[in-house]
């Protein structure tokens, strides 16, 4: 990121930091580094892991104000699906110093061993036919540039937008697998006791070692010259 960015990183800020593994990542590297999220909860648990020169926002990305600092790098880990999409590009835009530098990643985990996959897929199906998340601009999983970059392409406020997939295997213990599924949305919309029932049939068909492909999708834009 460092090298595509072509200048230094002094100050950046963080959408959707949750309890902070990516925090943790650009903390400590001489980084002035903000971090946000709309759950008080998610940044007292943030704040226990991250040195204490970095500094933390309870704010959703559409309540962040635009009339105040601009960054050298504003990023997202596994968050950006969570915001509104409607004028996304125009608020990050606000955000950055002239020519500097958006980076969004992430991606979906899911089952590697299609058998124990199917077998998740027929646990959770009175309950649920899918739990992906598709994509806010309805770009077909199979296309070669995937959202954000879609967007990003579109908008006339980034340019020299790349797209790389980083690919990774893990390994989980189904406590594990269950904690990750207790996070995506599609879970996290059911109805408690319907949630809890679909974790029930889910953890009953894991084995006691889940492999998962963990594919991370990193997108990177720089914004335009010139100030709103």
């Amino acid at each position: 990121m460092t090298e595509y960015a072509a200048r230094p990183l002094v100050t950046a800020l963080e959408i959707g930091a949750g309890t902070g593994k990516a925090t943790r990542v650009f903390a400590g590297h001489g980084i002035t580094l903000t971090a946000t999220d709309p759950d008080a909860a998610m940044l007292t648990e943030l704040r226990k892991h991250v040195p204490a020169d970095v500094r933390t926002a309870q704010a959703s990305f559409e309540d962040l104000p635009l009339d105040e600092e601009r960054y050298d790098l504003v990023y997202a880990a596994a968050a950006l699906h969570w915001i509104h999409p409607q004028d996304c590009c125009n608020r990050l835009a606000t955000l950055l110093n002239p020519a500097a530098t958006f980076a969004s990643f992430g991606g979906p985990l899911h089952v590697a061993d299609p058998r124990v996959e199917e077998a998740v897929r027929t646990a959770r199906s009175p309950f649920l036919e899918r739990d992906d998340i598709p994509s806010p601009d309805g770009t077909p999983p199979d296309d070669a540039m995937q959202w954000p970059g879609t967007e990003l392409h579109r908008s006339e406020w980034f340019t020299d937008v790349r797209q790389t997939v980083v690919h990774r295997r893990v390994t989980m213990s189904p406590h594990d697998c269950l904690g990750h599924l207790s996070t995506v949305s599609a879970y996290l919309v059911l109805p408690p006791a319907q949630r809890e029932e679909v974790f029930s049939r889910i953890e009953r068909v894991l084995p006691e070692r889940v492999e998962m492909v963990a594919d991370i999708t990193v997108h990177l834009a720089r914004r335009r010259g010139g100030r709103r």
